[in-house]
């Protein structure tokens, strides 16, 4: 087996937060339950999607505050918030109260672009600046702005018996610095390298460019070509941060029944990796079903992953919580260390 460029340094886990209608809490109480057996099976990130006018978190923020004071180490993040539905004054207020709550563990991701179905949402979301809205990467910079501390507002001082500051309060100096984009194409990752974001990779990219003459475009190559074209426009270089997000589903202590499902639900979205989707022309990465021995010796030979030494694997959307136990169990005592990760300190895997 090839060895990576870059051992695993940090593992991670991004969940969709999914529930029942009829019982939301319980939906919302089995992702706090994951976030703290992820603390302590020694993860050093969990992560959260969010999800408007859907059965999945729709408020990461309030979630990942509640998470904060049930864990104690282990780093929040969110992967990611859809900046359209989003005020960037309010929400640099809230991500600085959670990164305050947390101790400076909150790792906020970021993503630009209308709303999903915003023909259907504007007169709800802006019934008065709907066709003036900016959802561009303006929108990103001036979060950015804020939560690094810049002023909002000429105004400060005292007036009456009430003080005022000119920038977002609280102030959490080091938040600025763990701020992530969520890239899937080269010009978003050039975006966030020029700006000195982090870079968060999904299992989904466009595939820019014309169909390759051996058949359909490589998603690793193109990921990879991401990582590099970002990494080239970062301050940081090769020490800037990128993540990996694949969906990866060990089986090693998986029940018959659980592995049968597991293959059937990757077995039903391998099609859609054929070929780019839709007018974006959307490219899908395989989900990757196997024992951890098998699972990393197929990391090892993704170009993009060995750009990469972090990563957050995804959970799959639609399975129980005893599902996700297991998976994260195998994750962080068998396919972290076949990827030569190491639990964190403090933490005992399989605790």
């Amino acid at each position: 087996m090839p060895s990576t460029s870059r051992p695993l340094r940090r593992l991670g886990f991004l969940t969709i937060g999914l529930f029942d209608a009829a019982d939301p809490a319980r939906g919302h109480e089995s992702t706090l339950e994951l976030v703290e057996l992820g603390e302590r099976l020694g993860f050093d990130s969990a992560w959260v999607r969010q999800r408007h006018l859907q059965y999945g978190v729709s408020s990461p923020v309030a979630v990942l505050a509640a998470a904060s004071q049930r864990t104690r180490r282990i780093e929040l993040g969110t992967a990611v918030i859809p900046l359209g539905w989003e005020n960037p004054l309010r929400l640099a207020e809230d991500l600085a109260t959670v990164d305050v709550l947390s101790g400076g563990r909150l790792n906020p991701g970021v993503s630009v672009g209308p709303p999903m179905h915003y023909e259907q949402v504007k007169d709800a979301l802006y019934p008065d600046t709907a066709d003036a809205e900016d959802f561009g990467h303006e929108r990103v910079r001036r979060l950015l702005d804020l939560v690094r501390g810049k002023p909002a507002t000429d105004f400060s001082g005292v007036r009456d018996f009430e003080v005022f500051s000119d920038v977002v309060q609280p102030h959490s100096p080091g938040l600025g610095r763990r701020m992530w984009y969520g890239a899937g194409s080269l010009g978003s990752a050039h975006w966030a390298g020029e700006h000195g974001m982090n870079l968060l990779t999904s299992s989904v990219v466009k595939a820019e460019g014309a169909e390759g003459a051996d058949g359909p475009p490589d998603f690793a190559a193109i990921q990879l070509s991401h990582i590099r074209r970002f990494r080239a426009h970062h301050p940081d270089g090769e020490a800037a941060r990128v993540s990996q997000g694949l969906v990866v589903i060990p089986t090693d202590s998986a029940t018959p029944r659980q592995r049968s499902r597991y293959e059937e639900y990757a077995a039903r979205r391998l099609p859609r990796t054929a070929s780019p989707q839709g007018p974006a022309r959307l490219l899908f990465a395989p989900d990757l079903v196997g024992s951890s021995a098998e699972i990393a010796e197929r990391l090892h030979a993704h170009a993009a992953f060995r750009e990469v030494d972090e990563v957050a694997f995804a959970l799959p959307f639609t399975f129980e919580h005893e599902d996700y136990v297991q998976i994260l169990t195998d994750m962080a005592t068998r396919l972290g260390p076949a990827l030569g990760w190491r639990p964190a300190a403090g933490d005992g895997a399989g605790g």
